[in-house]
């Protein structure tokens, strides 16, 4: 999606900014405001009012990548990664489904393939 790809460099432009600001203690930052988000998303359910909706959904997915840029240089986690791993979990999970195979059993067994990933490093 061209508008993920461009709201992500976005982000990265604004994660520039953030080192010399004095507002920001990066990921720590971010992990407040999503929260912060996420309740406004639950407030705005009820209204029925889609825009305001939308806008408070785009809200939480730019603290999300916000934190996923802060963390790429805290930490130095990889955006691709985390996204590439996402996929795959998923995919997993709803192919899964599809052909009638248990959330729960799937999610165990990702969770124990996990377990062997990390110990394996």
């Amino acid at each position: 999606m061209k508008e993920f790809d461009k709201l992500l460099d976005i982000a990265k432009r604004k994660a520039i900014f953030d080192e010399t600001s004095t507002w920001s203690n990066g990921a720590e930052t971010y992990l407040a405001e999503i929260k912060s988000e996420v309740d406004e998303v639950i407030e705005e359910l009820p209204k029925s009012r889609q825009c305001y909706l939308e806008d408070e959904l785009g809200d939480v997915l730019w603290d999300y990548l916000n934190i996923l840029t802060a963390l790429e240089k805290e930490i130095g986690i990889d955006t691709k990664a985390v996204l590439a791993r996402a996929c795959r979990k998923y995919e997993e999970r709803v192919s899964g489904i599809e052909t009638g195979n248990k959330w729960s059993d799937i999610k165990e067994k990702q969770k124990i393939d996990l377990a062997v990933e990390h110990n394996s490093k």
